[in-house]
């Protein structure tokens, strides 16, 4: 098989979950013909390249604990977004942290996801909401979940 055969079944390989082996980068060297070290490089320059943007795992948090969560939409005005969201990104209970325009209903430009575990989630939100001194925000309660997969772009 070809370089370029073997760097394509590994872009396929890294899509979906690590295998829960002790050296996981070595079980895909050996899925996709390369070595270790050939499987670890070549991540390193797809993300350098902008080709691979993010690599990271994904929690299943109710599995881990984690029952109540929530979206909190946030309406921050434009010279308080940079300091309001690294408030909010401060909290261990906030996964995620970002801002999105167009503003929702004309307002909530910043957004949280927020996993209560031990303390209700309208606690850990009012004390969010104290912290950064926005009083302006909805709270989107999780009720379903539907998808917990990453797009797949290579078969």
């Amino acid at each position: 098989m070809d370089r370029n055969r073997k760097k394509r079944r590994l872009a396929g390989l890294i899509q979906g979950s690590l295998p829960l082996e002790r050296r996981p980068f070595r079980f895909l060297a050996e899925q996709a013909g390369l070595t270790e070290e050939e499987v670890l490089s070549g991540i390193g320059e797809w993300k350098r390249e902008g080709i691979v943007r993010k690599f990271g795992a994904v929690l299943r948090h109710r599995e881990a604990g984690f029952g109540e969560n929530a979206m909190v939409l946030w309406a921050v005005p434009p010279d308080r977004r940079e300091e309001a969201g690294r408030v909010f990104a401060s909290f261990p209970e906030v996964s995620h942290c970002y801002e999105r325009t167009p503003a929702f209903e004309g307002r909530y430009v910043l957004y949280t996801m927020v996993h209560g575990r031990g303390k209700p989630l309208e606690e850990i939100v009012s004390e969010m909401a104290r912290r950064a001194g926005i009083g302006d925000f909805r709270i989107l309660k999780t009720v379903r979940e539907f998808k917990k997969t990453s797009m797949r772009y290579f078969p």
